[in-house]
């Protein structure tokens, strides 16, 4: 029997576990913005992925990262879409298989999106040592311009002062060592931007649904009609580019969604296989 002949016996709008996740993202978010009001607690920095280097890294954030959320479009989209898609998958499914497919595929994302991480930061200590080892006032502007969307508000004005005294003394020792401390600064500021959301999981569900309903038709912003099995392949080869094009101001963790993707394309086919495997007798 296919996926596309199984009907449930019971269809719910709102599955338990649907519903649940969507009140456990909703009761986080809402706690993020509570206490960053109130009490000036950031719950990103505790509760949101860090790099592995990280000082703010802790291993349960792989899994806490996915209830946290950056704004409410962010927030929105994401349940939104888990409400949409998740719901049929569930119904399809049952809570246990459709939890378990929901975790999987959200820690594969997470793990993705560290290794690439882990490429890019490689990358930016590259350009940094590079500086280091023959540290020069045009140097430093070129790597400072190339990675200033890491750079605060309260950076830009002492830089500039920092350049214009650095190109009238290029000698002057304590000029290089506090431009030195700041380059070796975005590295470390790099790996402490904490990564929030469940897009990975999100991004997996989708798959999800594009593989058991590639034909049923989605309206995309509610007006141009697509099949499901199109939508994901174009959403995920725009993932691809802009994950390729790996631009630095881009805050948009591309690759975690092609991970959410991959990881849910492995667990189903390995589910099929499962499927179809003959019986046989332990002895």
């Amino acid at each position: 029997m296919s996926y596309q002949q199984f009907r449930p016996m019971r269809w719910q709008i709102l599955p338990p576990v649907v519903k649940n996740l969507l009140i456990i993202n909703g009761i986080m978010f809402l706690a993020t913005v509570v206490l960053e009001s109130k009490l000036g607690l950031d719950l990103t920095s505790y509760l949101g992925l860090h790099f592995v280097t990280s000082p703010q890294f802790e291993p349960y954030q792989f899994v806490t990262h996915l209830f946290m959320h950056g704004s409410m479009l962010h927030i929105f989209s994401n349940m939104f879409a888990l409400w949409m898609f998740g719901n049929v998958l569930e119904n399809v499914w049952g809570g246990k298989k459709f939890l378990t497919y929901y975790l999987v595929t959200g820690l594969g994302a997470a793990f993705i999106h560290t290794i690439f991480s882990w490429y890019d930061i490689s990358k930016m200590q590259e350009s940094v040592d590079l500086f280091l080892a023959h540290p020069q006032p045009m140097d430093f502007k070129m790597l400072v311009t190339k990675y200033q969307s890491f750079l605060r508000s309260e950076d830009i004005a002492a830089l500039n002062e920092l350049l214009t005294n650095w190109m009238a003394m290029p000698s002057n020792p304590e000029m290089i060592n506090t431009a030195s401390a700041f380059a070796q600064g975005l590295v470390e500021r790099k790996a402490d931007i904490p990564t929030v959301g469940a897009s990975g999981a999100v991004f997996g569900v989708l798959l999800a649904f594009g593989m058991m309903f590639p034909n049923t038709i989605i309206y995309i912003y509610f007006a141009i009609p697509m099949k499901a099995k199109w939508f994901v392949m174009l959403y995920g080869l725009f993932e691809l580019y802009s994950g390729i094009q790996n631009n630095p101001s881009d805050n948009v963790a591309h690759f975690a969604h092609l991970g959410g993707m991959l990881f849910g394309y492995l667990l189903i086919r390995a589910w099929k296989k499962n499927m179809y495997r003959p019986y046989q007798d332990d002895y």
